[in-house]
């Protein structure tokens, strides 16, 4: 996987939890936020402040345990 997949999907989606974008992409999510912190010093995503809602509607993790990153750029 590279940089150009993480954010063509965040560029379609907005946000997504790492879990989802680990879940998407089939990687480890240390890997996930590996590419991510790339994207968040070119200053084109940003992590969401922890307890952000997902949008999910599932409502089954707790928010407080969810890091949801979003596309600025």
């Amino acid at each position: 996987m590279i940089l150009s997949e993480i954010r063509d999907y965040l560029r379609s989606n907005g946000h997504a939890a790492v879990i989802d974008m680990a879940y998407h992409f089939d990687v480890d999510p240390d890997a996930i936020r590996g590419m991510l912190d790339h994207w968040v010093r070119k200053g084109k995503v940003r992590k969401l402040p922890q307890g952000t809602a997902c949008d999910g509607g599932c409502h089954m993790c707790a928010p407080e345990s969810v890091e949801i990153y979003e596309w600025i750029g």
